[in-house]
């Protein structure tokens, strides 16, 4: 299906490779003005000069050297966001690392902080910065980037699990409270990418993400992992009119037929499908563990 941003202006962290860039090539291929940002300006640079080819007229493709975690740099994107365009529809939460690897005990704290500060405080700190903007609009779309670490256990990478597990809950709680104003919020677990952060899996090895995982990522390297197109296309669908109403979800790029929604708004709205919730023992055949 082809979904239109025409007319819109998002904003897009992490945006200079993998699925962020992939991201921003479809939301301009989309007809949306986007605003990229990174920490590698470099990387930002040459991923800007491949989004400016062939832009419609009207279209702009704007660039922002940012670190997500700094709250002076996100206010000044932010601020420089709306000085250029006067409006900001859309924020697409993809900055993120894995963080240090291995036994909690033994990673560096320093650096596992840094991970929850990425990942999770930035995030936050970018919804804090364009909350007021859509809420004078009354309207927008958040979507933020979860994925594995939000449903399973991860072994010696515990930073990265914690942070994405906290980004669902923080979604479902903000789509509340901007449902009075028109602000859908939710995030997409887009799949097992091959993207450098499995890379960094290998080259850090089974003796510090454990040998399942490592042959895990193994296979996955061999595969090809799951495809860049699936996630970026269900993020310009939440980005779209098409979703309008569908807020506070865990959205798989890969299982959820997640275009077929719009036709099911009430039961989404009266379900706690698709969010993250408590299994008790009686959902799994348990007798003898819930009063």
């Amino acid at each position: 299906m082809s979904f239109s941003l025409s007319g819109k202006v998002a904003i897009i962290t992490g945006a200079n490779q993998g699925l962020g860039l992939e991201i921003s090539r479809k939301y301009v291929n989309a007809g949306a003005s986007i605003v990229i940002c990174a920490r590698n300006g470099d990387l930002l640079t040459r991923a800007q000069k491949e989004l400016i080819i062939g832009l419609a007229p009207g279209q702009v493709v704007e660039m922002a050297t940012t670190d997500v975690s700094d709250s002076q740099g996100v206010g000044q994107l932010v601020k420089a966001t709306l000085q250029r365009f006067s409006r900001i529809d859309i924020l697409v939460n993809n900055a993120g690392i894995y963080g240090p690897m291995g036994p909690i005990e033994e990673v560096d704290w320093a650096q596992w902080i840094r991970a929850i500060e990425i990942n999770l405080l930035g995030s936050i700190l970018m919804c804090r910065a364009v909350l007021p903007t859509m809420k004078g609009q009354q309207k927008g779309k958040i979507i933020q980037l979860s994925g594995g670490g939000a449903t399973n256990p991860m072994p010696n990478v515990s930073a990265y699990a914690v942070s994405k597990a906290a980004i669902v809950r923080f979604s479902e709680t903000l789509a509340e409270e901007m449902r009075d104003f028109n602000v859908d919020v939710n995030a997409i677990a887009p799949g097992p990418l091959n993207s450098r952060m499995l890379d960094e899996v290998l080259a850090a090895g089974p003796e510090k993400v454990g040998q399942a995982f490592f042959d895990k990522s193994i296979k996955q390297k061999e595969s090809g992992g799951a495809s860049f197109h699936q996630g970026a296309e269900l993020a310009v669908f939440l980005a779209s009119d098409a979703s309008n109403g569908i807020t506070g979800k865990l959205i798989s790029a890969l299982w959820d037929d997640w275009e077929q929604w719009p036709k099911h708004l009430d039961e989404l709205r009266a379900s706690d499908a698709y969010t993250l919730r408590r299994i008790a023992g009686r959902d799994r055949g348990i007798s003898w563990g819930d009063k």
